[in-house]
């Protein structure tokens, strides 16, 4: 859907590439610039590292690209820079404020060449706000958004999210963005000047616990796997693992009671309605918990499947990427030979992805300064 679009990311780690991913997944030929010595750092993030050596980190955003070597501080490979940048569709960076400027990579002097530039910019705080150069990593966006403060037991410390989940949401806002504003440069001729924060996708990620904190004035509690308006909507320890169940509404509640054989809990008044669940949680969660240890987490999502009540089995990452295969349709794909986690999206029925391995740092340099007539 994006053949014909140009990406070139000047972008490292996650959120960036991660936008820029899933552009190559929807046809746009991206080309990644990374430095010679290294490339994008996340090359070396690990243990795990594939066969060939590149990191694991490094394959799960990456495929679908060109890699193209240059030093910025050399002066022909920022001319070369320059150029592929100034005849592209898309640029994404994530420099800290004002590099890009002091590179000629900034956005009014290369929309003075490309009127019809999308240029996006992946910032740690934003660069409106004081100081505009302050650094930011996934971890300390997490911690700044308040999101650490309400992930964790509720008696124990702040936690992070298992991955880098405001990185991942920022690349989400930054595609959402730049797929915009395509659309209307196809009316109006024009680029656009793009930014997405971290901080500002973790803040937008908090939804109803950032509504609850303006509502009442007061700071969001931490509730472990629980939820803090829908009860009961966590997981429970069967008798050989974990389920989650989400009966999140009253007639959700009532097949619940029915499929686990507790007609006394539906017919108590202090659990009748959510509000009341929801005072009533410490009365009523040892009650479940006493029931749902008798069965195995198996028996119980397949009695709560065939009542229509939300469940299912807390499950490792390889279990779970075994599990959907299983189910009829791979979460996967191998690109000559290296496996990565599909995008969500299906086009007509079907997956999309790009058709090319992660690239081996530098592995298109001299392909893609030939297109620009550029010879080393």
């Amino acid at each position: 859907m994006l053949s014909g679009v140009r990406v070139v990311e000047l972008a490292r780690v996650l959120a960036g590439p991660y936008c820029t991913q899933l552009l190559a997944d929807l046809g746009a030929d991206v080309v990644k610039v990374e430095h010679p010595s290294g490339g994008d750092e996340t090359r070396s993030w690990g243990p795990p590292f594939a066969d060939d050596g590149e990191s694991a980190y490094f394959l799960s955003v990456n495929r679908g690209k060109r890699s193209v070597a240059l030093d910025l501080k050399d002066a022909r490979d920022r001319a070369a820079a320059v150029e592929l940048c100034a005849r592209a569709d898309v640029v994404v960076e994530n420099f800290r404020a004002g590099t890009a400027e002091r590179l000629g990579l900034g956005y009014d002097a290369l929309a003075q060449r490309n009127p019809g530039l999308v240029y996006c910019s992946v910032t740690g705080f934003g660069s409106d706000r004081e100081p505009p150069d302050r650094p930011g990593y996934d971890f300390v966006a997490q911690a700044e958004s308040g999101l650490m403060a309400i992930t964790g037991p509720p008696d124990g410390e702040p936690s992070k999210v298992g991955v880098a989940l405001v990185d991942v949401l920022a690349g989400l806002n930054a595609a959402a963005g730049i797929l915009a504003a395509l659309h209307e440069r196809q009316r109006t001729g024009r680029g656009r000047r793009l930014e997405v924060s971290l901080v500002d996708s973790a803040l937008t990620a908090l939804v109803n616990v950032a509504a609850g904190a303006l509502v009442t004035g007061e700071e969001p509690r931490r509730y472990g796997n629980a939820h803090p308006s829908v009860v009961p909507y966590q997981p429970f320890r069967a008798a050989d693992g974990w389920v989650a169940v989400a009966a999140a509404n009253d007639g959700l509640w009532r097949r619940l009671c029915e499929a686990i054989d507790r007609p006394d809990l539906a017919a108590d008044e202090r659990f009748a309605t959510n509000p009341g669940r929801v005072r009533h949680r410490d009365a009523l969660i040892p009650e479940l918990e006493r029931t749902f240890s008798t069965r195995t987490a198996d028996e119980w999502v397949a009695l709560l499947d065939a009542a229509g009540v939300p469940a299912g089995k807390v499950r490792g990452v390889a279990d779970a990427l075994r599990a959907v295969a299983e189910a009829g349709r791979a979460a996967t794909v191998s690109v000559e030979g290296v496996e990565t986690v599909l995008q969500p999206l299906l086009v007509d029925g079907r997956t999309v992805a790009a058709s090319r391995r992660p690239p081996r740092l530098g592995e298109h340099t001299e392909a893609v300064l030939r297109e620009l007539g550029i010879e080393r």
